[in-house]
C-alpha cells in the first residue's frame, strides 16, 4: 500500500468503470464467452496430456494427429537430438542463470552458433531466447530513430513489435505487393537508414514472398534486407535455408531471423549475417543483453537438430509430397484454401466466420485432428482459418486419413 493512502481513501471500483484498465478488453471477453456459451470445446485451451510422437498426442483426453504444431520436419523426437540434451543436462546443469554477456555463455551456445554458421553459410551467427526475441532484438536496434523500416502489412507481431521498440519511422505496403514496396521507398528522404523487412513464408496463409524481386528492388534503393524464415527453415531451398535460397537471393540479404521452435524442434531464437560490424549487436541489443540465456540442453539439442537438417534432403521431398497431397485432396472435397497451389507445409482453410470456424474445429478435435483456430487479428482480411502445419514425419496413410476427417466434419458443420 502507498504511503499516506489508507484503504477506505482508494476509489471504489465498480464493473464498466473507465479507470479499469481491463476495461480495453471487454469486446474480446464477450466474444470469447459468446464462442463458449454453445458449449463448445475451447479452442484455445487445449491440453496436451502426453505426446507420443512429432505427429500424435493425447489431447484433452482423445489420441490425436497433429497438424498444426510447426513441428515441420519432425525433430523433437529424434534420438539423437534427445541423447545430446540429455547429456547437456548431466553435465551443465538445467539453466545458465545469466544473460550472454555476462555468465551465460556456455560452449554449447558457441557451438549453437557454429552450427547457424554453417547451416547458413554466413560469418555471423547470434543466438537468442526466442524467435519472438530476436526479431524483436535485431530490428529495434539496427533501426532506430530517423531511420525507415518498410514491411510487409502481414508481417508477424515480432516484426511489428521491434519497429516500435526501435521507434523507427514505420511505412507498410500492400502483402507481397512489389511495386507498392517500391513506391514506399521511393518516398523515403535521401540518406535516410532504410530496412526492408520480409518473410519467406507468411505464417498465416502459408504463402510465399516474391523475394528475389522485392530483395532487388530494395538493394537499388540502398536498403538494407532482413527476410524472417521462421517458417522456411529446414524445409525450403535445396539446402533448407528457406525461400531466399530458394529463390538465388541468400547473398543479396543483409539478415536472416529465424527460430529453433519449428524446424529444430525445440526453443530459441537466432540472426545470422555477414555484416562485417555485427559482432557488436552483443553488446548494444537490449532484449540479447538483458536476458538469461538458453538452457544448456536446449543449445545442445539445438545444435544437434540444425547439423542433422543439412543431411535432411529426403525428409524435405517427403513433406512436399504431404503438403501437395493434402492441399489438392482439400481442394477436391471443396475447401477454400489459402493459396491455389501448396506453396510450404502450412496449408490455411478459410472458415465463412469465426462460429462456423470454432465448430469445425471441434467437430476436428473429436475426430482425432487437431488444427490451429486462427482469428482476427491476428488473421489477415479478417479471415478465420484452420491453419494446417504439416510434419515430414506424417506417414502417407495418415494424410489421407486426415483428408477423411476433413471430409466427415465438413460435412457435419455444413462447410462443405
Amino acid at each position: 500500500m502507498s504511503e499516506g493512502i489508507s484503504q477506505s481513501d482508494r476509489p471504489q471500483e465498480i464493473e464498466g468503470d473507465s479507470g479499469d484498465l481491463f476495461s480495453k478488453f471487454d469486446s474480446l471477453i464477450a466474444m470469447r464467452e459468446n464462442l463458449l456459451s454453445g458449449g463448445v470445446e475451447d479452442p484455445f485451451n487445449l491440453v496436451m496430456e502426453k505426446v507420443i510422437s512429432p505427429t500424435r498426442a493425447i489431447c484433452n483426453g482423445r489420441d490425436t494427429i497433429l497438424l498444426g504444431t510447426y513441428n515441420y520436419m519432425g525433430m523433437t523426437f529424434d534420438p539423437d537430438v534427445i541423447e545430446a540434451g540429455q547429456q547437456a543436462l548431466a553435465d551443465f546443469g538445467s539453466g545458465t542463470t545469466g544473460s550472454r554477456v555476462l555468465n551465460g555463455t556456455y560452449q554449447g551456445h558457441k557451438e549453437c552458433e557454429e552450427a547457424l554458421k554453417e547451416f547458413y553459410g554466413m560469418d555471423h551467427a547470434m543466438v537468442f531466447s526466442t524467435g519472438y526475441q530476436a526479431n524483436l532484438g535485431i530490428i529495434s536496434t539496427i533501426a532506430g530513430k530517423g531511420d525507415y523500416v518498410v514491411l510487409d502489412i502481414d508481417s508477424h507481431a515480432s516484426i511489428w513489435d521491434g519497429c516500435k521498440m526501435g521507434d523507427a519511422e514505420i511505412v507498410p505496403f500492400k502483402h507481397n505487393d512489389i511495386e507498392a514496396m517500391e513506391k514506399r521507398l521511393r518516398r523515403i528522404p535521401e540518406g535516410a537508414g532504410k530496412l526492408v523487412v520480409l518473410e519467406g513464408v507468411y505464417s498465416m496463409l502459408g504463402d510465399i514472398a516474391p523475394l528475389a524481386e522485392m530483395v532487388k528492388v530494395a538493394k537499388s534503393h540502398g536498403a538494407m534486407v532482413l527476410v524472417d524464415e521462421a517458417h522456411s527453415m529446414g524445409f525450403i531451398g535445396e539446402h533448407g535455408r528457406g525461400v531466399a535460397e530458394a529463390q538465388g537471393v541468400m547473398d543479396d540479404v543483409d539478415f536472416v531471423i529465424g527460430t529453433f521452435s519449428k524446424s529444430v524442434g525445440t526453443v530459441g531464437g537466432f540472426c545470422v549475417s555477414n555484416h562485417p560490424k555485427f559482432e557488436i549487436m552483443r553488446l548494444v541489443c537490449r532484449p540479447y543483453v538483458f536476458t538469461a540465456s538458453l538452457p544448456p540442453s536446449v543449445v545442445a539439442t539445438a545444435a544437434t537438430s540444425i547439423r542433422k537438417l543439412m543431411q535432411g534432403s529426403n525428409k524435405r521431398a517427403h513433406l512436399w509430397e504431404n503438403s501437395k497431397t493434402l492441399h489438392g485432396g482439400l481442394k477436391a472435397l471443396g475447401f477454400e484454401l489459402g493459396t491455389d497451389e501448396p506453396q510450404s507445409a502450412i496449408i490455411a482453410v478459410i472458415m465463412p466466420d469465426l462460429e462456423r470456424g470454432a465448430a469445425m474445429w471441434e467437430a476436428l478435435i473429436k475426430e482425432g485432428l487437431y488444427v490451429n483456430l486462427a482469428r482476427p487479428p491476428a488473421t489477415p482480411a479478417n479471415m478465420t482459418l484452420l491453419r494446417c502445419s504439416l510434419c515430414a514425419e506424417h506417414s502417407e496413410e495418415e494424410v489421407q486419413t486426415i483428408l477423411g476427417m476433413f471430409e466427415r466434419a465438413g460435412k457435419a458443420v455444413g462447410i462443405i
